[in-house]
């Protein structure tokens, strides 16, 4: 059995059918990690949900901000953006049990056999395992209750920026949810900044990249995550980055995670949108 993670996807199904078949990908015996963001910019968010959906519990799949979206939108809580490519889940038969499904997925997976941690972005320097698992379950919780339309309601927004205990209600949530989903760059306090999204050395001067932030209570874990495309493939400091950019015309990515040191894998992409207009 091989564990392959594989990158953000964003709709792109015919880049994940060729990168799986580079894999020699056996559903019947490999098992998948989506680092979240299955869906949204690219041309068949449909076929993408509906594949990883089939492929059941040989596929994890954690949220991303995108996924998130997508409910959002799905719950008439959120508006499509202009480069959504949206409509035709939400037009689908299927669309109530597939968007169930993915409000159903997890924040944050961790296998201790393997001693893997997969997210979509990042976790807060104060964080570490057992703090951001409790946190991810906390999240988890709401999601999938009746409660996640008034969820959506509130969750877009960049503040409060940074993590503190005493945080309750929606501010507390919404911390949550922009460290897992959406996070880059924090200060060297640990303060979020979401605004800049350029490769490092890129940003203003006070800030570093999440994983960088000296002290980082998840220091010495080994953590797969997307999200960020300008970084591109990134292996170290403790992570892997696997968001190479599929959706902008570059690669997408995997990395075999099972069998000693981690080997990468990518095909390339056609370009289906503009990171400059995006």
């Amino acid at each position: 059995m091989a564990i392959y993670a594989i990158g953000d996807v964003q709709g792109c199904y015919a880049p994940l059918q060729q990168l799986l078949a580079r894999l020699n990908f056996d559903a019947a015996r490999d098992r998948l990690w989506f680092t979240g963001d299955l869906v949204n910019r690219g041309p068949q968010s449909l076929e993408v949900l509906r594949f990883v959906k089939g492929l059941g519990d040989r596929a994890v799949c954690v949220l991303g901000n995108h996924d998130l979206h997508l409910l959002a939108v799905a719950a008439g809580t959120a508006k499509t953006k202009k480069r959504d490519t949206l409509d035709e889940i939400l037009r689908a038969p299927d669309r109530d049990e597939l968007l169930y499904w993915l409000r159903s997925r997890p924040l944050l997976h961790h296998d201790a056999d393997l001693g893997y941690t997969l997210i979509h972005a990042g976790l807060l320097p104060p964080w570490d395992l057992a703090q951001a698992q409790g946190l991810a379950r906390e999240t988890e919780t709401v999601l999938r209750s009746d409660r996640h339309p008034e969820f959506f309601r509130h969750m877009y927004g960049d503040l409060p920026d940074h993590w503190n205990e005493n945080l309750h209600g929606f501010d507390r949530l919404r911390v949550i949810v922009n460290a897992f989903t959406r996070l880059r760059y924090c200060d060297l306090d640990g303060n979020l900044d979401l605004r800049p999204k350029g490769p490092p050395g890129s940003q203003p001067p006070d800030l570093v990249p999440w994983f960088q932030v000296p002290g980082r209570r998840s220091h010495g874990l080994k953590i797969i995550f997307g999200h960020w495309s300008a970084l591109g493939l990134w292996q170290g400091d403790g992570v892997i980055g696997l968001d190479s950019g599929c959706l902008w015309g570059r690669a997408l990515s995997a990395a075999r995670l099972d069998a000693g040191p981690v080997e990468l894998f990518s095909v390339d992409c056609e370009p289906y949108q503009s990171p400059h207009t995006a």
